[in-house]
């Protein structure tokens, strides 16, 4: 998103409380707090009462997010803010040396050209503020879809949070832990809140991650997705060992298999092969499975014959669905359609 496209409007007309909320990752509730105790508010509201915050209103609030992130009691934040000028940090606990930063890090996350709600979501992540994200993840999925609100916002922030990990001596391990757990939360909320049950006859679709890969919030936001659209799906998780998947592939018939590799060091291309050749049913009529190859970890040359590689979410979707469908007529119970 293009911040400076916006400026001259927000300049003019304002912004709303939830813009303001989503861009900073503050809950609307906080932000009324906040200009009810503390005088933390826009310069003007809208026929008196609308509130519409200027970019001065904008700032002020996030030198009040610095201060509060940082440990500073929310009153001293307040008028420190409302000065123009923070106070130190209050001081931190003596803990071993952690090895120097590069320049810039800062406590910022590196997110480059992302849209707004990432950096909300990404400053709540760093503050710990569980029922914001919570808030958040809600509102983003019901405004703009589970699809895209993982692709666009889940994703990037998730990222930016393990490349601040990666280049700041293991810290922030917490902020990714806690961030993956509300992503998975709000990602199994959509699946227990899904419109419509399994249809009716329809084989299993089988999700699992590759033995020794333990990235399963991919295959979440997959599950979540398919139960949306109503298809059946058996969630294995993590680490799945070959002759686990092997007897749930016989015993269940699956229309089809997705395996998920985050690198190439966990792809395992002889399972994959073995699983796109295991045949069950009757002799004279016996069927396999197609599997899907998704993750990152198996990029490289085209999959072979029975296999299939998405490229993202929105595409896996609609390969498993019409996967699904194919199965459900071949045995005579054809699908319903949205």
């Amino acid at each position: 998103m293009d911040e400076s496209a916006e400026q001259p409007t927000e300049a003019v007309h304002g912004v709303t409380t939830g813009a303001v909320a989503r861009r900073l990752g503050v809950a609307p509730t906080t932000l009324r707090s906040w200009d009810r105790r503390y005088g933390i508010g826009p310069a003007a509201r809208e026929d008196g009462r609308h509130r519409r915050w200027t970019p001065g209103d904008i700032a002020v609030l996030q030198e009040m997010c610095r201060l509060t992130a940082s440990g500073v009691p929310p009153a001293e934040a307040a008028r420190a803010a409302r000065a123009g000028s923070g106070p130190a940090a209050p001081p931190a606990p003596v803990v071993p040396a952690a090895p120097a930063r590069q320049p810039g890090s800062g406590n910022g996350l590196p997110f480059g050209d992302v849209r707004q709600e990432c950096r909300g979501l990404g400053r709540a992540a760093v503050r710990l503020d569980s029922p914001t994200m919570d808030e958040m993840l809600g509102s983003l999925i019901s405004e703009y879809g589970l699809v895209t609100t993982w692709e666009e916002v889940m994703v990037p922030t998730l990222h930016a949070v393990g490349r601040k990990w990666e280049t700041s001596g293991d810290q922030y391990v917490e902020v990714e832990h806690l961030l993956s757990w509300h992503v998975s939360t709000a990602l199994r909320r959509v699946g227990t809140g899904a419109r419509s049950g399994p249809r009716a006859n329809a084989p299993a679709i089988l999700l699992a991650c590759v033995p020794g890969e333990q990235h399963t919030l991919p295959l979440e936001a997959l599950a979540a997705g398919l139960a949306e659209l109503g298809l059946p799906a058996r969630m294995f998780g993590a680490a799945v060992p070959p002759e686990a998947l092997d007897q749930a592939v016989r015993r269940t018939g699956p229309s089809a298999v997705v395996l998920w590799a985050q690198a190439r060091s966990t792809a395992h291309h002889a399972l994959a092969r073995h699983i796109a050749d295991t045949a069950w049913g009757v002799k004279g009529a016996r069927a396999r499975t197609t599997v899907l190859l998704a993750g990152p970890g198996w990029a490289g040359p085209a999959p072979a014959a029975g296999m299939l590689r998405p490229g993202g979410l929105r595409e896996a979707l609609a390969l498993l669905r019409g996967l699904c469908e194919s199965a459900a007529a071949s045995v005579g119970a054809p699908a319903q359609r949205s």
